[in-house]
Parts: C-alpha cells; structure tokens; sequence
C-alpha cells in the first residue's frame, strides 16, 4: 500500500471516529423547532428567516429550547399561540 493511500485511510478512520452522532431526543427536538417555526412564519405571512430573526430576539426560540416537548404534543396551533403570547410579552409586535 502506497504512502498517500495509507494516509487517506488513516485521515478517514479519525474523521469517523470524531464524527458524533445525534441522539432521537436531540433529532425530534430539531425536527419540531424547524416544523413549528415553519408553520410561525405561513401563520404571520413571513418566510423562515424572518421567523426565526423575530422569535430568537423576542424570545421564542428560548420559550421553544425550554418547552418542546410539552409543545409538540398539542396542536401546532396552540404553539404557534404560545409562541405569539411569549414575543408579545417580550416586546414583539401585537
């Protein structure tokens, strides 16, 4: 085996080896943030950016990051609610 072969190799089995994995808890929390602040910004006609801009600085991604799992059991309409209620609360637009 060459040396660049041998070096190939070994640079793929490290990279392997520090690649980490997500855990389910982890993957169903950024499956409902990504599904919720989607459904935030068809529900006050703004694109996922902007959501996500107004949410964060107003407070909702934090309500969200706490809160997730009680959230995603209910209707998402009820979230995005909440979601409205935690920025107004915060400063956010009525």
């Amino acid at each position: 085996m060459g040396i660049k072969k041998k070096c190939l190799i070994s640079h793929f089995d490290k990279k392997r080896m520090n690649a980490q994995t997500i855990d389910k808890e982890t993957s169903n929390k950024v499956n409902f943030m990504t599904f919720i602040i989607t459904k935030f910004a068809r529900a006050y006609k703004m694109n996922s950016q902007q959501a996500y801009l107004y949410l964060k600085k107003y407070g909702g991604i934090a309500f969200l990051n706490e809160h997730w799992w009680a959230l995603h059991t209910d209707n998402p309409v009820w979230a995005i609610r909440d979601l409205y209620e935690v920025c107004y609360e915060n400063g956010g637009i009525k």
